[in-house]
Formats: C-alpha cells, structure tokens, sequence
C-alpha cells in the first residue's frame, strides 16, 4: 500500500498542505493515519477522496455541501440515496452554470466575429 506525505498528498491532488490540513480540520476528510511520529500518512484511498473534494470545489460546491457529503459517506450504506440526490442537485447547479457560460461565450464570440467584419472592411 503507498502512503504519502502531506506534502506529497497535497501535490498529488493540487492543494496546498496548508488547505488539505484545513479540509482535515473542517471534516471534509476524516484524521488520516499516522505514523509513529505524528506525520499523516495519505492512502490511495484518501487521495481519491481528496481528488472528488477538490472537483466537487472547483465546480462550485459549498464547503458546507462538501461536508455534508463527507458525513454522509461516513453514515456508510444507508446514506446511498442521501449522498445521490446531493450529487444530483450539484450537477443541476453545474449544468446550469455551463449553460449560462455558454451563452456567455456566445456573446464573446459575436462581439469577435463583428471586429473580424470590421477589420475586412477597412482599407
């Protein structure tokens, strides 16, 4: 089994040990195991907890959402249909905000395709 610094777990999934500390700290993700020293010690299964969370983030989720579906995985099988519907809503949220991106990006691209006209017309 490999087991990773936080250092090395933080670069794997693109925290900072500052931030995955404070995911820790916030129960996004449960204490990790430790080594006889004290030093957290990351799992393979821990870093792809970790690399949900910061898509969940990254695609807009609330730390209180993230929490929520952290406790709910830790409910264990019973928080199945819980845990959906949360993923369920966040999608929703997520596809909407690429439909009015898109529509942003629409937009954009008419404003660039106007200055490509213009410049054709001139001398």
């Amino acid at each position: 089994m490999t087991v990773l610094s936080v250092s090395e777990a933080a670069q794997a999934v693109g925290l900072t040990t500052y931030t995955l500390r404070w995911y820790e700290q916030e129960g996004l993700v449960h204490p990790v195991a430790r080594d006889s020293a004290g030093r957290r010690q990351y799992s393979e299964n821990d870093l792809g907890f970790l690399t949900l969370l910061t898509k969940l983030r990254r695609t807009g989720m609330s730390v209180a959402d993230m929490r929520r579906y952290a406790e709910l995985i830790r409910g264990g099988p019973s928080t199945v249909t819980a845990r959906k519907e949360l993923l369920l809503a966040h999608r929703q949220r997520v596809l909407d905000q690429i439909a009015e991106l898109q529509r942003d990006l629409e937009a954009v691209n008419y404003k660039i395709d106007r200055y490509f006209e213009c410049e054709k017309e001139q001398p």
